[in-house]
């Protein structure tokens, strides 16, 4: 796969890659370990783990996107045309090869989470099966994640969702992810935010309905904004023994910012997330609170944020 452009970030890389219908966008980076992130302090920017213990992945499932969401420029990119299964393994193993020196590492993390709404894709599922077998045991942990808004307007995104738990309790033994972009507990909010194109909160547990996960349990994502975050809605629908809460900064793309939707105060620092973990907590749900770096933030690690300043 053709590399257009490599940008090196505090992070690792970002890549405008070729695909087979145009340009796409990927990450191929480190991480600073749960002992930087999750601990609940200011985030500075410090040391990556090695790639050799922890390396993460970042995919586009589509060219663009469709969903319009009121904080994400990708929809600036061009609509959502899905990304063909070629495109998916060569981001992957073009990532992968950027560091010849790095022959294995302890946790591959692969996100389906770049550009687009990976559900509308079934080609993400071949791609799964196919990083399983060619990938593991080279790479001691293989884990795939698939973030999606549940898009209203997919008549397979049931079929998806439960073809993708079994894979992540069967194919994958627990070591694969679901991460469920909520953002609010009110659906006037989520309405606007999704631009009318996500599922409504009964909506998703009514599909979710049935689906137990091995090893970790789905996650909630709240990109916390000023939005509601109630837990008293939060279980009528979702039980805290089968989901996990996870509350990170709004990233700073133009529009968001454009809309005013952003994170308050020092993002990243604790404080705009206290009071939404203790309540949480309180409710009986597991929280994990993502704080990033300023450097994470301001290096084009959002989506679409570098192929739009190549244009």
């Amino acid at each position: 796969m053709k590399i257009i452009q490599n940008i090196n970030v505090p992070t690792g890389n970002i890549l405008i890659v070729e695909g087979q219908k145009g340009k796409l966008e990927m990450l191929s980076i480190g991480d600073y370990g749960k002992d930087v992130n999750l601990t609940r302090q200011k985030v500075e920017h410090v040391k990556l783990l090695p790639l050799s213990e922890k390396w993460v992945i970042t995919i586009s499932t589509q060219y663009g996107c469709s969903m319009g969401c009121t904080f994400c420029d990708v929809p600036m990119v061009g609509a959502g045309k899905n990304a063909t299964f070629y495109d998916l393994i060569n981001q992957v193993l073009t990532g992968i090869t950027l560091h010849p020196e790095i022959k294995s590492t302890k946790r591959l993390n692969i996100h389906f989470a770049r550009m687009g709404e990976p559900t509308f894709n079934p080609t993400v599922l071949d791609a799964a099966k196919w990083f399983h077998t060619h990938l593991l045991p080279e790479h001691e942990v293989v884990h795939p994640v698939v973030s999606t808004m549940m898009p209203k307007r997919n008549e397979w995104l049931k079929l998806f969702i439960h073809t993708w738990m079994r894979m992540k309790n069967r194919l994958y033994g627990g070591n694969a992810g679901l991460q469920l972009s909520i953002n609010s507990t009110n659906e006037g909010e989520r309405n606007i935010m999704f631009n009318g194109n996500a599922l409504s909160l009964p909506e998703i547990a009514k599909i979710m309905d049935g689906i137990v996960p091995v090893g970790r349990k789905i996650t909630l994502n709240f990109a916390v904004a000023g939005y509601e975050i109630d837990p008293d809605v939060l279980l009528r629908y979702f039980n805290p023994e089968l989901y996990i809460i996870k509350l990170t900064p709004m990233h700073k793309t133009n529009t968001a910012e454009s809309n005013d939707i952003k994170t308050s105060g020092k993002y990243t620092e604790y404080y705009p997330y206290k009071e939404y973990d203790i309540n949480l907590q309180n409710a009986g749900y597991e929280v994990l609170v993502f704080i990033a770096s300023k450097e994470e933030d301001e290096s084009k690690i959002t989506c679409g944020n570098a192929i739009l300043s190549n244009i």
